[in-house]
């Protein structure tokens, strides 16, 4: 496997390790208010970790082009 594959699967490892270790310690960081948040709220804390669109889509079920416009700079709040 090349460099460049391993580090994109760690990348992406180290994503999932992230959301276990916070659903263990019982942190809420996907709700504000007590309402759950929608999917641009997911798709940004996702991007956050370096995930492209692509796998964004993936894990939300939602579909590719969506995630691109949750992502603009212009619906960022």
């Amino acid at each position: 496997m090349s460099e460049e594959k391993l580090s994109e699967i760690s990348k992406k490892l180290n994503v999932l390790i992230a959301l276990l270790i916070r659903q263990l310690n019982g942190e809420k960081d996907f709700e504000k208010g007590g309402r759950k948040q929608g999917a641009g709220e997911l798709a940004r804390y996702l991007s956050d970790f370096g995930l492209d669109s692509k796998d964004i889509a993936e894990i939300l079920g939602a579909p590719l082009q969506s995630v691109r416009t949750l992502l603009t700079p212009k619906r960022r709040k």
